[in-house]
């Protein structure tokens, strides 16, 4: 058992992100020392990793919160419960990279008819009047 700053240290996070854990009833302090202390345990600092892991995938707090019920009482839920988690996620991101996608063609169009001339003024920029416009197909600093 060790206290809260050994387990931040083990785990390479601050005190005050294991404490935001705890208040988000991601982890739970193993027990108390006599003095008051909260102690944590092996299997915290496995708790803690397994919500880095999860983090590092992109998954918010409630679905890893989601996660952590299921890996604590594996035997009452089945792989699909876990999998129906990760699969929304799947769906998720795969939209956002989507959206992202779209974001990008429509960025490179506008970057691409700008002649970008250090010697133009930006007053007939035409990034800045697709912009204004919502149109991309004028070329930049036409008069």
């Amino acid at each position: 058992m060790f206290q809260i700053g050994e387990l931040a240290k083990r785990c390479a996070v601050s005190t005050d992100t294991l404490r935001f854990y705890e208040k988000n009833q991601l982890i739970q302090p193993a027990g108390r020392s006599e003095s008051g202390y909260r102690l944590y345990s092996e299997e915290n600092q496995k708790q803690v990793s397994f919500i880095l892991i999860a983090k590092s995938l992109g998954l918010t707090l409630e679905e890893i919160r989601e996660l952590l019920e299921i890996r604590l009482e594996a035997t009452e839920h089945s792989c699909a419960e876990v999998k129906a988690i990760t699969t929304a996620k799947l769906v998720l991101i795969e939209e956002k990279i989507r959206e992202l996608n779209r974001i990008q063609v429509a960025l490179k169009k506008i970057n691409d008819a700008c002649c970008g001339d250090v010697e133009d003024d930006a007053s007939h920029c035409s990034i800045l009047g697709a912009l204004a416009s919502e149109k991309s197909d004028e070329g930049c600093c036409s008069n």
